[in-house]
């Protein structure tokens, strides 16, 4: 009788143990955080793309007035979240991820052509240590709010995107406080948890150099693309791909 209540025991826990990491292994809930000058429209097509492969895909609206109500705005999606969730940022929003991916649902970081800050960095000493080739930030004549000139928006943030498109980006970009730029980040989650870089090859927003050596200082597992600042909107299935394969190693 002993015998067998052992191994009924011995079975029950295989199972257990078997279907915990089956589940651990599905990470399906996606959570993009877009950057500065841009919100979450241009992601359309990598939502979509991930969707049909069975993804949940939210965008966060952040509302570029601090990084503080940024991380808000994030957590407040995470915490909507029905399980185990991989964190997306893009250009600023790498800032944004590095503090919000320390929410319990989060596994993994994903920064795409982002700025990967370590503790009490922040993206105006980060971006001046490798300067970009793009110089067409400006500011607003009450020198709260920065802003892409729409005249070099199209070369400087999305080359590689159709004329129109790129037109219509700089005329809808989305204004950034000023203060966000000097703001220095906390620890970093991507110390704690699994990450992965894009860099976009052909940027000129971040220097793709930066991009790389980010990278390399947090242990990302690094994928390269030949594209503008925009790339999530020029490539979307590449970056799709790169997401969808983090999203799988993530959650062993």
């Amino acid at each position: 009788m002993r015998r067998r209540i052992l191994s009924t025991f011995a079975l029950a826990f295989a199972t257990s143990a078997v279907a915990f990491a089956a589940q651990a292994a599905e990470i399906k809930n996606i959570v993009i955080v877009h950057g500065a000058f841009a919100d979450g429209s241009g992601w359309r097509q990598a939502s979509d793309i991930l969707t049909r492969r069975g993804f949940k895909v939210t965008v966060v609206q952040e509302p570029l007035t601090s990084l503080a109500a940024d991380i808000e705005a994030t957590n407040s999606i995470l915490d909507l979240q029905d399980g185990p969730t991989l964190l997306v940022g893009h250009s600023y929003g790498g800032m944004v991820i590095s503090e919000a991916g320390h929410h319990r649902k989060v596994e993994g970081l994903v920064y795409v052509a982002a700025f990967q800050p370590d503790k009490g960095e922040n993206l105006a000493t980060l971006a001046g240590s490798k300067p970009a080739a793009a110089v067409s930030i400006r500011e607003t004549a009450d020198g709260k709010y920065l802003y892409l000139d729409p005249k070099a928006f199209p070369a400087d943030f999305a080359a590689d995107l159709p004329a129109q498109e790129a037109a219509f980006a700089a005329k809808s970009q989305v204004l950034a406080a000023k203060d966000i730029f000097g703001t220095r980040v906390g620890d970093p989650a991507w110390r704690t948890k699994k990450s992965w870089a894009i860099v976009a090859t052909e940027d000129r927003a971040i220097n793709p150099d930066l991009e790389r050596d980010m990278a390399k200082r947090a242990g990302s597992q690094v994928s390269e693309i030949k594209a503008s600042h925009a790339v999530f909107a020029s490539q979307p299935e590449k970056v799709a791909v790169v997401i969808a394969a983090a999203a799988k190693e993530a959650g062993k």
